[in-house]
């Protein structure tokens, strides 16, 4: 979906450009599948040789658009975003282009529908009603906030919640880079344009599968999100006010939202309103409000299991990030 978002919003000669992990390629691969061969062209698909956060994977985009001759804008977007009105979002997308042309570092506001701990906000120089054509002042970035403070920003006209799409010219973005995160930048800016035997193709499409250099830029770049190198650095920071349907799967509680029950085999006693995904077969007696997810290990992968209640699942994100310190990253 957002491939299909991407291409209906460049001409027949953009590029679309999709970073992935080096072990995801595949799935992007099979994803894109039933593309056109025309869509299929104008595909370029890039695997990370490790994770590096959001901040170099645009970085990498960002010179790769460069060594292609820059002078374009370039939209960032996410792969865990459903946006049910895609033509709205056009409109979006078109009227962010046109700040970025001027230079500017376009956000994306969403209208907050209710308080929410687990997005961070924009805050806007004044209502978002006053603004000039959709298009205000970014007054400042705030960090995802206790339940009191996301009370205040929801009943604000001036708080929207961070969708974490971003466009931009190429050129203002390298200077910021420059400026704000060379320690980003620098390693990529160092790389060659790929020669044409770099590239190989795989059902329809293109992957760069041997860029020299690459893996060294990346052992060498910072891990950091986009967020923290840039956008809350950027002194000509603009919002637009969007008004398309937008829901984040980036966590449980919304991927249950989306999906709807797994087909597991449960048993169940008073755990009616608890949701699970599980290979095994799972009981549940005189709980509720869970979510509970289980990997036996039978495909091969690490055994594994989940239980988080419903409106807790943004601290899944700290228990991740307690399994990377322990060492144990394979479970992830």
């Amino acid at each position: 979906m957002a491939v299909e978002r991407a291409l209906a919003l460049t001409k027949n000669n953009g590029k679309v450009i999709v970073i992935t992990g080096k072990s995801h390629v595949p799935h992007v691969i099979a994803n894109v599948a039933k593309l056109s061969a025309g869509k299929k062209k104008r595909l370029l698909v890039i695997g990370e040789p490790v994770a590096k956060n959001t901040a170099p994977a645009v970085a990498c985009a960002v010179s790769l658009s460069l060594l292609y001759g820059g002078g374009r804008n370039m939209l960032v977007l996410t792969s865990d975003h459903i946006i049910k009105s895609p033509e709205v979002f056009k409109v979006d997308a078109e009227l962010a282009a046109s700040s970025a042309a001027t230079g500017k570092l376009v956000v994306f506001g969403i209208p907050p529908s209710r308080p929410e701990t687990g997005y961070g906000y924009i805050e806007t120089c004044k209502a978002a009603a006053a603004a000039t054509a959709g298009v205000s002042g970014v007054a400042a970035f705030h960090e995802k906030p206790d339940p009191q403070t996301a009370k205040k920003y929801a009943a604000s006209k001036r708080f929207f919640w961070n969708s974490g799409m971003f466009a931009f010219s190429v050129e203002s973005m390298a200077e910021h880079f420059r400026s704000l995160a060379p320690d980003v930048f620098l390693p990529f800016e160092k790389l060659k344009a790929p020669k044409p035997d770099f590239y190989a193709v795989s059902s329809g499409v293109q992957i760069l599968s041997a860029w020299p250099g690459l893996d060294n830029a990346y052992r060498k770049t910072k891990s950091i999100s986009f967020d923290y190198a840039i956008t809350e650095k950027c002194p000509n920071t603009v919002m637009v006010r969007t008004n398309f349907e937008w829901i984040d799967i980036g966590n449980w509680e919304e991927y249950v939202k989306v999906c709807g029950n797994r087909k597991s085999q449960v048993f169940s006693v008073s755990g009616e309103t608890c949701y699970v995904d599980s290979d095994i077969p799972v009981a549940l007696a005189g709980v509720e409000d869970l979510i509970v997810v289980i990997r036996s290990g039978k495909d091969g992968g690490p055994a594994t299991a989940l239980v988080t209640r419903k409106g807790q699942t943004q601290k899944v994100r700290e228990v991740v990030d307690q399994i990377k310190k322990a060492g144990m990253a394979e479970l992830l």
